[in-house]
C-alpha cells in the first residue's frame, strides 16, 4: 500500500509540474510564439502534449523505482538532484513562454541559459540514478534526449528572433 502511495504522488508532482506548464504557455502558444519564426523541424504543437504526458509518466516511474531500493546516501542524492531537476523544468516553462511574451527575445535567451542547466541536471539524475537502478536510469533517457531537442529549439528560436 505505501509503495503505491508513493508512486501516485511521484504521478501527482510531476503531472503538477505539467499542468503549471501548460497553464503557463497556454496564452503564449496562440500569442506571441504562434507568430515567432521557428526551426524547420520544429514540430506541430499537438505533438508536444502527448510526448511530455509518456515523459512525465517515466519520470515519475523511475523516481519511484528508486524509492523503492533500500535507503542509502545514493538514493537520497538521486531523489534530491531529481527534485532540483523538476524544479529547473517548473522554472524553464514561465521563462520561456511567459517572459518570452513580456520581454521577447530577452527572455527566450534567459530561458535558454535555463534549459541549458536543465540538460545537465537530467544527465546528473540519470547517472544518480545508474547508481541504485539501472532501469530508473534507463527511464530517463528518453527525457533527457527531449530535453536537448528542446534546447536546439530554444536556441534557434532564440537565433531566429534577433
Amino acid at each position: 500500500m505505501r509503495s503505491t502511495v508513493a508512486l501516485v504522488g511521484f504521478f501527482g508532482i510531476a503531472f503538477l509540474v505539467a499542468a503549471f506548464g501548460s497553464a503557463v504557455s497556454a496564452p503564449a502558444i496562440d500569442g506571441w510564439y504562434a507568430d515567432t519564426p521557428k526551426p524547420m523541424w520544429n514540430p506541430p504543437n499537438a505533438l508536444f502534449g502527448p510526448v511530455w504526458t509518456i515523459l512525465y509518466s517515466a519520470m515519475s516511474v523511475a523516481a519511484w523505482l528508486v524509492w523503492r531500493s533500500p535507503a542509502s546516501e545514493a538514493r537520497r542524492r538521486a531523489l534530491s538532484i531529481y527534485v532540483a531537476q523538476l524544479m529547473i523544468n517548473a522554472v524553464w516553462t514561465p521563462a520561456f513562454f511567459g517572459l518570452g511574451s513580456v520581454v521577447g527575445v530577452a527572455g527566450i535567451w534567459v530561458a535558454l541559459v535555463i534549459i541549458v542547466v536543465l540538460d545537465f541536471m537530467v544527465l546528473a539524475a540519470i547517472i544518480r540514478f545508474a547508481e541504485v537502478s539501472k532501469p530508473a536510469a534507463a527511464l530517463l533517457i528518453p527525457y533527457w534526449f527531449w530535453v536537448l531537442f528542446a534546447t536546439t529549439l530554444n536556441a534557434a528560436i532564440a537565433v531566429l528572433a534577433v
